[in-house]
């Protein structure tokens, strides 16, 4: 249970944190595309984990985290490009790489566990 609630704040904090970077990508770099996509699969995270805490089963559990794992890894992607096309700078990159490594290292975890039951 703890573990759960760990990635609840975890990943609503990082969806704060995307939605500001967001704004910074689209008022001061005039970046539309990828910052959207950003925006989409980063604020996803968040939104499939509280989904996840009303899983009509241990099924459905795993399988909303399991969504939230694959927006997790193409939010990962995003910011991957957005820093090698120089929208990123190394601060920022490094900031929001350290937030979705832990996203992902939870996510792995909470997913492995719920299917080794």
């Amino acid at each position: 249970m703890e573990r759960e609630n760990a990635i609840r704040k975890k990943s609503f904090l990082f969806s704060v944190k995307v939605v500001t970077l967001y704004k910074f990508l689209v008022s001061t770099k005039k970046e539309f595309v990828m910052s959207k996509q950003l925006l989409r699969s980063g604020t996803a995270i968040g939104a499939l984990v509280r989904e996840a805490e009303q899983a009509e089963s241990r099924a459905d559990f795993i399988h909303k985290l399991s969504i939230a794992l694959k927006e997790a890894n193409e939010t990962e992607y995003w910011l991957d490009l957005l820093k090698a096309t120089e929208y990123l700078n190394q601060e920022q990159y490094e900031e929001s790489q350290k937030d979705i490594k832990e996203i992902l290292k939870l996510l792995i975890a909470i997913v492995k566990k719920m299917k080794q039951k």
